[in-house]
């Protein structure tokens, strides 16, 4: 496996130093990662433009100057939004960008509640959106690039929905974003979890979460609430109860040997906790107890 950082990790460092991406590209880099994957550059900026395409190929020449492979891009998406094609021409937007990127691989989401209709669920969503999510999958083909969604956002949260979304769509273009940490979201166990998903495994996040059973008070800062009504609060990788070890344990008996991406959204210093997460994930794959 490759170890490789989301830009999302830094996020509370690129809002505290407004430093931008080059810097984190540079942080990345030192700190002994082989790649680095963006989520949307909207909020981005470039001197005195705000171009995404453009932005996107500043970025990739400056990876390419520094070797650090671009790995991915992450972007939103609801297929069930009512301006659907708005939503759809905004899809395409980000595959292009991903393009521009040089990314051979755009992770999107696919809703983020279901119809408030009676007797409506998580399958009839499905049905609905498969097509939509084909489309956007061959679209992306067509410039070299593969879809995939990552168990996120509640609703396709729990390893089977996920399955079954992906067995729909049935597109060779288009796979699972494993991230071994989101289903603790919905009160599954990780290792079982991954058993589940790595056949379709395209991309891996390697992620932590402190966990507090709902059954005391809320504390502060634990800021997800999960489907079964327990608490977690991101932390440093090996710091929580995700057993990230055996989840790697598992993907390594499975033979994936692509990237394992660190994300980190806790509380703590964001720069030592990318660091020791990385010297965490390294002993795990290197097999040490």
């Amino acid at each position: 496996m490759r170890f490789g950082v989301s830009s999302y990790s830094f996020s509370k460092y690129l809002s505290d130093t407004k430093c931008g991406y080059i810097a984190i590209c540079d942080l990345a880099k030192e700190m002994g990662f082989e790649g680095i994957e963006f989520i949307n550059l909207k909020n981005e900026k470039w001197g005195e433009t705000d171009n995404e395409l453009d932005i996107a190929e500043r970025i990739r020449e400056y990876c390419k100057k520094i070797e650090l492979e671009i790995i991915a891009y992450t972007v939103g998406a609801n297929f069930l939004a009512d301006d659907i094609d708005g939503e759809m021409a905004k899809l395409r937007h980000n595959v292009d960008i991903a393009e521009k990127l040089s990314a051979p691989l755009m992770r999107h989401d696919v809703v983020y509640k279901l119809r408030d209709k009676a007797g409506y669920t998580y399958k009839d969503a499905i049905a609905e959106i498969a097509p939509l999510v084909n489309e956007i999958s061959n679209y992306a083909k067509s410039k070299g690039i593969v879809t995939c969604t990552e168990n996120h956002g509640f609703v396709f949260q729990a390893p089977e929905r996920v399955k079954e979304l992906i067995d729909t769509v049935d597109n060779p273009n288009y796979g699972w974003l494993l991230d071994m940490g989101n289903f603790l979201c919905a009160d599954v166990e990780p290792v079982s979890a991954v058993k589940i998903a790595f056949p379709y495994a395209v991309h891996v996040h390697a992620k932590d979460f402190l966990f507090k059973s709902g059954d005391e008070p809320k504390p502060a800062g634990f800021s997800i609430t999960t489907l079964g009504g327990n608490y977690l609060r991101g932390t440093v990788i090996g710091h929580g109860v995700v057993p990230v070890k055996k989840c790697i344990d598992e993907l390594k008996n499975a033979e994936y040997n692509g990237w394992l991406s660190l994300e980190f959204e806790g509380q703590e210093n964001v720069l030592q906790a990318i660091k020791d997460g990385l010297a965490n994930l390294k002993t795990y794959v290197g097999g040490e107890k």
